[in-house]
């Protein structure tokens, strides 16, 4: 996990952004892509999962101390803060600085980023007003991206979960106004299951339903970690095993059996819930507390949602599109985290007996559609 630069950080080689100020018209000045990008041979790659960090705003909060809120500090050792601290030295530049970026990009043979804020800008914690403010101003810097660079990027929001009033609004206004193509939600708000009924979540499930836009699910550390500071396990072990308890929430506390058509990708390949699917269907078979919100065996929900092929392994993607099916996996590479896949497309080659068609789709094509890659970006109607 990356960091925050120091406040006022003026290195050059930082190349820090500003703010996105009149992001909305910019973005509608841009025209959209006419149709789904191509590349010679096949489909243009999209990627799935990568970070924007906003540097300015990054420098706001610093006085509040945010790390004191993130289970990825608080629950880590001293060689772990030691070496986030020298991956910030090495790589601060890559979350910020678009340069680098599509330098980047070029190199890993990526043509489409669908970038989304750095975890650590979910800002949950903060006062939920100040947290919507917050969440605007990193959505509008995203939209700003986007709109200087309608051919390589397309956004994905944030929104304050801890208000849901609050989070619906800024969904509406990221989708509608700023264009953007989804959002990226954590695992939990401040330690809370995302079907916590304190939240009150079930309202901005449903609005992101009808929206039809997608949620991806990134989690930021294990939230009750005691057992997680050594070894860098609370992301690991940590953030797998967030994923699996977002996503077994929220099926079987009924979310998906509510709201049957929400797309959510799940990071880092889903976690373990994709591939140890079978004991909670046993589960749901064998005790009644475990059917009370659900009518239908749990992988028959799981089967809704996508998942990255940060994997780190052939055999282990190879399950995934075996299991869940070619049209549900999508690249990823969670640049430019050291936890990241570096050769995306030379992980995905290395699969055994992987039709081109289904390579293609892994590699663009599902995220093309899912996130309407070549279409015009939803407008409020007037």
């Amino acid at each position: 996990m990356l960091f925050t630069c120091a406040p006022g950080c003026i290195d050059p080689a930082h190349r820090h952004a500003r703010s996105g100020t009149g992001a909305a018209a910019r973005v509608a000045a841009k025209s959209p892509l006419t149709a789904v990008p191509r590349r010679k041979g096949g489909l243009a790659r999209v990627d799935i999962h990568c970070h924007y960090f906003n540097p300015e705003i990054g420098v706001e909060v610093a006085s509040l101390e945010p790390m004191r809120h993130e289970p990825s500090a608080i629950f880590a050792n001293e060689i772990t803060r030691k070496t986030n601290h020298e991956q910030m030295r090495d790589r601060a530049a890559k979350l910020s600085s678009i340069e680098v970026r599509l330098r980047d990009m070029d190199r890993m043979g990526i043509d489409i980023q669908a970038i989304s804020p750095a975890p650590f800008q979910y800002y949950y914690w903060a006062e939920p007003r100040y947290g919507a403010d917050l969440a605007r101003r990193v959505n509008e810097r995203i939209a700003g991206i986007v709109a200087d660079h309608p051919d390589r990027f397309v956004g994905l929001g944030t929104v304050p979960l801890q208000n849901a009033e609050l989070a619906v609004a800024e969904l509406e206004h990221a989708v509608d106004t700023l264009g953007l193509r989804g959002i990226e939600i954590c695992t939990n708000v401040n330690g809370l299951n995302l079907t916590d009924p304190s939240l009150g979540l079930e309202k901005f499930f449903r609005r992101v339903q009808e929206l039809g836009v997608v949620l991806f699910m990134h989690p930021n550390g294990y939230t009750q970690a005691d057992r997680l500071t050594e070894h860098y396990f609370n992301n690991v072990i940590g953030n797998p095993l967030e994923s699996t308890v977002a996503v077994s929430s929220l099926i079987f506390d009924g979310v998906l059996e509510r709201n049957p058509k929400l797309k959510i990708v799940v990071a880092h390949g889903g976690g373990y819930v994709g591939h140890y699917w079978a004991r909670m269907d046993h589960a749901w078979r064998a005790r009644p507390d475990c059917r009370t919100q659900i009518k239908r065996k749990p992988s028959s929900y799981l089967k809704k949602f996508y998942f990255d092929t940060i994997t780190f392994d052939p055999d282990m993607l190879r399950h995934l599109i075996t299991k869940w099916g070619a049209d549900h996996v999508m690249l990823g590479t969670d640049y430019p985290y050291d936890m990241g896949e570096t050769d995306p497309l030379g992980l995905i080659a290395q699969v055994s007996r992987l039709p081109r068609a289904e390579r293609e789709a892994i590699e663009g094509g599902n995220a093309a559609r899912l996130l309407r890659i070549g279409k015009a970006p939803r407008r409020r109607k007037a």
